[in-house]
């Protein structure tokens, strides 16, 4: 059956993959029309006034209808979505993602970091509700807080259990409400999750994001993430190595690895995450690009050396986000976060003397309950990360203002003004105008890969081998491919490129990408 891929996500009609198994077995068990006491949150009593249509829907035939998705948070949700895009329009519903005015029902995507973003998703519920829409919550919000007033008598798909996504909408569509929250495991212990092998339809053609494990071995006392995605759950090195492969031979030229620590990869499977990088290393072409994902301090720390080999590697781009999120041992120490501001500087020191140019992102939180501002002429807490910060110039630096998360211990301390927040949060921001980190590249010869669009629709986005955003003028001859530029300009954020009209454009792959909006796998 042919498919429908005229636009970003909207109309896609009838898609199906030949090699997905529409046969599912029933979820009975986990679906009633009437409350049910248990000790286990799995069912819930279905409120028809809030995700029953005045209207009946046209067409009652199972996969017919459309379905909107919504997605917030990182690149992890991003993947969820992709995969429960995929699967939902494998059966046949179409999916759309930029507009739910005309959807039968929406899937609403949740993201737990900060309050802004599970008030957009509450905010979303009730527009939902106001239009008579069926409705299935998922992500860490959903996961980790269900019992949640404002999500009573909703459908929920919790965070390992997206291969089920055309269960539980069909279900909903029926007026039934259905929750599935279990935690996938094998011989009694946790595994990554859904099969990464299930069909997707990518946000972006030409970038495979592949989830190398779910969870952490941390106790952030401010993370609510922890409460949803739980304890490290690794994929074998295999099953993530053929994603990888598959993706290649789908037109995929760069691969994101993400998860809420990649560094703390394979310790629950006996294996490390640069044992996994050499692996993927092995099967990327040439011309084709990987980004590590975010990894935390102490993870890191056991594998610097190795590491720099990697990033080194051609084909692995020099780039890591490694989140300090303070540089004061005490303010650390009460987030509970098992490392030191000098354990985060040898990180540090170490990549930048064994991998020269590698780009460093990080994180900081301001107002942490018990972080201390200058006082009678002493160093306070904050003071400690302004220092940080100051010593090394971060060309990537996320800056976010706490927010007690309800559930996690730092919601119970006494909490700093809001206003002495802010005001912490725009002495660090003007630290990071205050100088420029891409000046010394002007006039500089960059082999870069084009995989995007930037915003102002006038240019491309290309990377360099340091994951600096490189933007290039528009031309659909060298999208998906790499090429030698020379830098014409910088500014705070970015990079502009001119092609050099010496250098040829690589195609990396044979094959070409999957269209936007059709369904991979």
């Amino acid at each position: 059956m042919p498919s429908a891929c005229s636009s970003y996500l909207d109309d896609i009609e009838d898609i199906v993959s030949q090699d997905v198994n529409t046969a599912r077995p029933m979820i009975h068990k986990g679906v009633v029309p009437h409350a049910k006491r248990s000790g286990k949150i799995v069912l819930a009593k279905p409120d028809f006034n809030s995700i029953t249509p005045e209207k009946e829907i046209e067409s009652n035939i199972p996969g017919t209808q459309t379905i909107y998705v919504k997605t917030w948070g990182c690149t992890h949700n991003s993947s969820d979505s992709e995969y429960m895009a995929g699967q939902l329009a494998s059966y046949g519903y179409n999916v759309v993602t930029e507009n739910g005015e005309h959807a039968d029902l929406w899937l609403l995507n949740s993201c737990t970091v900060k309050n802004p973003a599970e008030d957009h998703f509450r905010n979303m519920i009730s527009k939902a509700q106001s239009l008579k829409k069926h409705i299935v919550l998922a992500g860490c919000v959903a996961q980790g807080a269900p019992k949640q007033t404002y999500m009573q008598g909703l459908s929920i798909i919790g965070v390992q259990q997206i291969d089920r996504v055309v269960e539980v909408v069909e279900e909903t569509l029926k007026g039934n409400s259905v929750r599935l929250l279990k935690q996938r495991k094998e011989n009694g212990k946790k595994i990554g999750g859904a099969s990464l092998d299930l069909p997707k339809i990518r946000r972006n053609p030409y970038i495979e994001i592949i989830s190398i494990n779910t969870g952490c071995l941390n106790s952030c006392t401010y993370c609510k993430t922890k409460h949803a995605r739980g304890n490290l759950g690794s994929y074998p090195i295999a099953e993530i190595v053929l994603r990888a492969k598959q993706s290649f031979e789908e037109g995929v030229v760069e691969i994101w690895l993400t998860s809420e620590d990649t560094g703390a990869y394979g310790r629950d499977i006996g294996t490390s995450l640069p044992e996994l990088l050499w692996a993927l290393v092995e099967v990327i072409p040439y011309g084709c690009m990987l980004r590590v994902g975010m990894t935390n301090p102490p993870y890191i720390l056991d594998h610097l050396e190795e590491m720099g080999k990697i990033l080194n590697h051609p084909r692995v781009y020099a780039f890591l986000h490694v989140p300090v999120q303070s540089g004061s041992n005490q303010t650390l120490h009460e987030m509970r976060r098992e490392y030191s501001r000098a354990d985060f500087e040898q990180v540090v020191d170490t990549l930048r003397k064994n991998v020269p140019g590698i780009s460093i992102a990080t994180d900081i939180i301001c107002g942490f309950p018990t972080e201390s501002d200058e006082a009678r002429n002493i160093l306070g807490d904050f003071d400690d990360t302004m220092t940080l910060c100051e010593k090394y110039k971060f060309p990537s630096l996320f800056i976010n203002q706490f927010f007690p998360r309800p559930g996690t211990p730092a919601a119970r301390l006494p909490q700093i003004h809001r206003q002495e927040i802010k005001k912490r949060t725009k002495r660090l921001s003007e630290l990071f105008r205050s100088y420029e980190p891409y000046g010394h590249q002007l006039g500089k010869i960059q082999t870069v890969l084009v995989t995007e669009i930037a915003h102002d629709q006038v240019h491309y986005v290309g990377h360099n081998k340091y994951y600096e955003q490189v933007l290039i003028a528009m031309d659909e001859n060298l999208m998906g491919k790499m090429f030698e530029v020379e830098i014409v300009e910088t500014g705070k954020h970015f990079l502009k490129g001119k092609r050099r009209s010496s250098s040829i454009p690589v195609k990396p792959v044979i094959a070409e990408p999957v269209p936007l909006g059709c369904v991979s796998g």
